[in-house]
C-alpha cells in the first residue's frame, strides 16, 4: 500500500522580483497544488513556471480541470497532462512540466514528471490521492 499524500488548493502569485510594484506582465495569479503542505509550484521553481490552475480563459479552465479529472485525454499527451506552464501566457509551446495521471480504484496517481518538450525526468512523485477527495476538490475550483 502506498502512503496517501494530502492535495490542497491554493490561490497564490508569482511576481518578477524586478517589479515591487507588482503591476507588470510578468505576474500571473494561480491556484498552486499543496501535497502535503508543500507547494508543488515552490518545489519546481528553478523550471520558472506556474500552476495550470486557476488563471486563462474559461474555456482553458475548463479543459485543464476535465484533464485533471480525467474526463478527456490530452490531444497528443494521452494520459499526461501539462502540470506546470509558462507565466506569461500558458501556451504549452513555450515548455511546460507534464504529469502522468493514473486512476487505479479509488485512487488517483500523479507520476513521471517530466519537462517537456525536452521528455526530461523531474525527480519528484509519485503522489496518491484519495479519488473522491481529489474530485471534490478540483471540481469546485472555477
Amino acid at each position: 500500500m502506498h502512503n496517501i499524500n494530502h492535495l490542497q488548493l491554493n490561490p497564490t502569485q508569482r511576481y518578477d522580483e524586478f517589479d515591487p510594484q507588482k503591476d507588470g506582465n510578468k505576474n500571473t495569479e494561480f491556484i498552486d497544488f499543496v501535497i502535503d503542505g508543500k507547494s508543488l509550484y515552490n518545489m519546481l521553481k528553478k523550471y520558472d513556471m506556474v500552476p495550470v490552475l486557476g488563471w486563462g480563459g474559461k474555456e482553458h479552465q475548463k479543459q485543464i480541470l476535465d484533464y485533471l479529472l480525467l474526463k478527456q485525454m490530452h490531444p497528443y499527451l494521452y494520459y499526461r497532462y501539462p502540470i506546470l506552464v509558462c507565466p506569461l501566457c500558458g501556451d504549452e509551446e513555450c515548455g511546460f512540466i507534464s504529469v502522468l495521471i493514473e486512476r487505479e480504484a479509488d485512487m488517483i496517481i500523479w507520476r513521471d514528471f517530466k519537462l517537456e518538450p525536452d521528455n526530461k525526468t523531474i525527480p519528484i512523485g509519485p503522489f496518491y490521492f484519495e479519488w473522491e477527495q481529489y474530485q471534490k476538490l478540483i471540481s469546485k475550483t472555477k
